[in-house]
Order: C-alpha cells, then sequence, then structure tokens
C-alpha cells in the first residue's frame, strides 16, 4: 500500500480532548494518572506524560460532549512534512496551514474521510525540566512521578469509521502508514485496522462504527512501563470511583497487555503497550483475523465486552 521504506511521520504527536466534566477529567488526567499541566488556554488545558519530550500530550477542552478534537502528527523532517503536506493535498482533504499550539510549529490542517481533524507538523519544542521536575536520569524528559498511575506517554488513537477501508486507504496514503493487523468480517468488510509508523505495532486504529455515526472516538492508550502498572492502575481506579471497562487481560492482536476504564467526560482511556510487539522485519506480512478467530475472545478467552462495540464518544 505504501512505500515501505518511508517513514514521513514520526510518531503520533498530541490529542485534543472534549468533556462535559472539565474539572472531573483534569482531575482524572492530572492527580490520577500523573500527567503535568504545561499551559491553560480560555476552556482549554494542555497537559503532558512524564517522559514526553515535547511540551505538551493532550489538550483538554471544555465542551458538551465528550469526544475527539484535533490530533496531531510530527513530520520526520522539514523535507518529509512537505511531502506529506503534497501527499495529503493529492487526497482533497486538506484544509491548510496554521500556526501550531504550545510549542510546536506551523500545522497543516486535514481531516479524514469521516471527519476527523489532524494536523502535521515537525518544528516543536522541546520540555526543559525545572527544579521541581528534574530527573535523575539525563536521558529522560522529566522526573518519574512516583504516584499514580504514572502515564509514561501517549501511545495510540483508535477512531470510530463509517467505512473503514475508506479512511484507512486515506491514512495509509497520505501519511504513509503501514498496515500490521487487520480484521476481516465473512462479508469481506474490515471490522478493524491497525497502521504503524515505525518499529512500534501500532499507533492508529480504525474501527467500525456500529451506528455509522462517524467522527467519533473510539480511544486513547497511554503507555506505562510494565504490566504491574497496568494492574496497580486498576486497583487506583476502583479505589477512585472510575469505571473499569474491560481488563486487566492481554488483547490477542498485537498481544498488548491492557486495561479501558471511561474517563469522567465519558472518554475511554487505554492503558497498554506492556508486552507489545516491535515489528522488525521491513517486509513484516500483514496478519488477517477472521470473524470466527476473533470470536474466541481475547489472548487468554476472555470475551469482547458489549460496550467495546458500542460505546464511543460523542454518545449517540
Amino acid at each position: 500500500m505504501t512505500d515501505s521504506t518511508a517513514f514521513d511521520v514520526a510518531h503520533l504527536a498530541n490529542v485534543e480532548l472534549y468533556t462535559p466534566e472539565f474539572e472531573k477529567s483534569l482531575w482524572f488526567f492530572r492527580d490520577l494518572l500523573a500527567m503535568r499541566v504545561v499551559a491553560e488556554d480560555g476552556d482549554s488545558v494542555y497537559l503532558r506524560t512524564w517522559d514526553e519530550y515535547e511540551l505538551y500530550t493532550i489538550k483538554l477542552t471544555a465542551k458538551d460532549a465528550a469526544g475527539v478534537g484535533r490530533t496531531s502528527f510530527r513530520a520526520a523532517s522539514q523535507e518529509a512534512l512537505e511531502r506529506r503536506v503534497a501527499a495529503i493535498e493529492a487526497t482533497g482533504l486538506g484544509k491548510g496551514w496554521v500556526d501550531g499550539e504550545v510549542g510546536t510549529g506551523p500545522t497543516f490542517l486535514f481531516h479524514d474521510p469521516d471527519g476527523h481533524e489532524m494536523g502535521i507538523y515537525y518544528e516543536t519544542e522541546r520540555y526543559v525540566a525545572g527544579d521541581d521536575d528534574r530527573p535523575a536520569l539525563k536521558n529522560q524528559a522529566s522526573a518519574f512521578p512516583g504516584r499514580g498511575v504514572n502515564a509514561r506517554r501517549l501511545d495510540h488513537i483508535n477512531y470510530l469509521a463509517k467505512d473503514v477501508e475508506a479512511n484507512g486507504e486515506f491514512l495509509a496514503q497520505a501519511l504513509g502508514m503501514r498496515e500490521s493487523e487487520r480484521i476481516r468480517l465473512d462479508s469481506g468488510k474490515f471490522a478493524a485496522w491497525w497502521f504503524h509508523f515505525s518499529l512500534k505495532s501500532y499507533d492508529v486504529v480504525y474501527s467500525d462504527d456500529w451506528t455509522k455515526h462517524g467522527n467519533r472516538l473510539h480511544h486513547i492508550a497511554f503507555a506505562p512501563d510494565t504490566r504491574e502498572d497496568i494492574l496497580k492502575a486498576a486497583d487506583i481506579f476502583l479505589e477512585n470511583g472510575i469505571h473499569i471497562e474491560s481488563g486487566p487481560h492481554k488483547h490477542a492482536i498485537n498481544q498488548t497487555f491492557f486495561l479501558y476504564v471511561w474517563e469522567p467526560g465519558g472518554n475511554r482511556i487505554e492503558f497498554a503497550n506492556a508486552g507489545a510487539r516491535l515489528l522488525l522485519d521491513p517486509d513484516q506480512p500483514v496478519v488477517e483475523w477472521s470473524e470466527a478467530e476473533r470470536k474466541k475472545g481475547q489472548a487468554w478467552g476472555m470475551k469482547t465486552i458489549e460496550t467495546f462495540h458500542t460505546h464511543g464518544t460523542p454518545l449517540v
């Protein structure tokens, strides 16, 4: 689908989340996940995970309904940015250049066929730790918080889409993503499709929106360090009245150990990637799962719960 040598996008950079419960959502990310507020602007705050090299990881914005705003990607170089902008413009879904937000440079905006807003940039400002969060080790961005879930970095985003194939093909063309795994239904349609930028097994996922509403969020995921961190997170959420939707358990697809919760605003948040695969083979074949195989459930036999297919934000 794409030039296998071209990784013009370095990584998923940041995501804007909408919440109708702003103060409660802020408490969730700041206090339970140990994220740091780095900027405020109107109805939004910018927060960073502790080992994020850029200034922010999520933009939390007060809205009437939960959901996802702009998702931004960082290009690998200025030349890579120019190549990706040309590819995006060729799809007819580009929107144009805007100033970057909180430490990011000029950003080219676009949207996928479903309407999810996206941006891509290259210029960025690195986070400089202060006296209160200076790390003991010079090869990490800031001090390990040692409290709460200790979310280390943003890992991936999963969008709900009216047409999984159309959206997946768009991102493969626009951003040069490679596919890693997919689910093909008996009808021949894809139920979900996993894509990656570099050696990680996935960075962006499209899942079928059973409501066919479009432009909705399935979840964003943060990566802690170990399975034990995810087990501890489940206890933290239990003690703090956070709805635990599914897990801790192990996915069959891409083998991530996972926990799903709903933050107070209603957005699904995953904690994952402990034990996930790295795709070191440049000719790695795409792994395709059948409908019958997926009905067997997750890696250790737990069935996928109903709300995983029906809950998304905004609610419909």
